[in-house]
């Protein structure tokens, strides 16, 4: 009997011995999905935008303030205009615009208007160059010029936007990009970009996704540089191009009822 339960002792102490020995398995774990990673602001950038709107500040200031007396004296409500934009890794933040718009105005027609380009891979025309009857006396003036953005200077000393960049886009714009497109919000938001300078309301969604693109890849102070001096002229070209879509072209109808008939037949009516 004690030795046959010596033994059975000897067999269990060596199993348990056996079993410490083997290699001890952990679960599997998946890795997580690949993130692009977030691409910091180089300190020469931001020393650019600082600098240079400190330079300009005491002109801009005085340009802000007449644009902001224009528009209080030819509509009601207030100056500035605020909304919501998809700034630098794909994150919100307020922007500050001058109203070119009556207060109140419906945003559904301009929403169907860029879903249509979009999708149809046509220019990206704005609905003021086509008579948008939402906008104030001086609004096209103040557009091409760029005049009512001129409050996104304190956008960009606040570090949510720079001088040079990809145009913010609304929210509702943002699930138009594809993946690879969205490498633009790699980098801060401008108030002008190879876009602007590039055709900007001449080319396509498609194009100006490229341009944001590319951008994002050869980011330097040459490349700001040399967007800045072209600025102008593009503006040049943007006020001569307002100028002829609605003064000298007749057969221009108005903005609203053919965004409208196309509301009925891509979304049906919902009125």
């Amino acid at each position: 009997m004690e030795a046959t339960a010596t033994a059975t002792l000897d067999r269990r102490t060596k199993s348990r011995e056996t079993k410490s020995r083997l290699p001890t398995t952990s679960p599997v774990r998946r890795r997580p999905a690949a993130k692009r990673v977030l691409t910091a602001v180089p300190s020469w950038k931001r020393a650019l935008d600082v600098s240079l709107v400190v330079m300009t500040l005491p002109i801009s200031i005085m340009l802000i303030v007449a644009v902001a007396l224009w528009i209080r004296l030819v509509s009601r409500g207030p100056a500035l205009f605020l909304q919501k934009r998809v700034g630098h890794g794909e994150k919100l933040f307020t922007i500050f615009k001058f109203r070119t718009m009556h207060e109140g105005a419906p945003t559904r027609n301009h929403e169907l208007h860029v879903a249509r380009l979009v999708e149809s891979d046509r220019p990206l025309i704005k609905l003021d160059e086509l008579g948008d009857a939402r906008l104030i006396p001086g609004a096209c003036f103040l557009r091409s010029t760029g005049l009512d953005e001129l409050p996104q200077l304190f956008n960009v000393l606040r570090g949510e936007m720079s001088l040079v960049g990809p145009r913010p886009c609304i929210p509702g714009e943002h699930g138009f990009f594809t993946s690879a497109q969205r490498e633009r919000f790699q980098v801060l938001p401008g108030l002008t970009g190879l876009w602007q300078v590039n055709g900007k309301n001449r080319t396509t969604f498609r194009e100006m996704a490229a341009l944001d693109v590319a951008y994002a890849r050869r980011s330097s102070l040459g490349l700001d540089l040399i967007v800045i001096f072209r600025t102008p002229m593009a503006l040049l070209g943007e006020m001569k191009q307002c100028f002829q879509r609605r003064f000298l072209t007749s057969d221009a109808e108005p903005a609203e009822e053919p965004m409208l008939s196309y509301a009925r037949q891509r979304f049906g009516d919902r009125s």
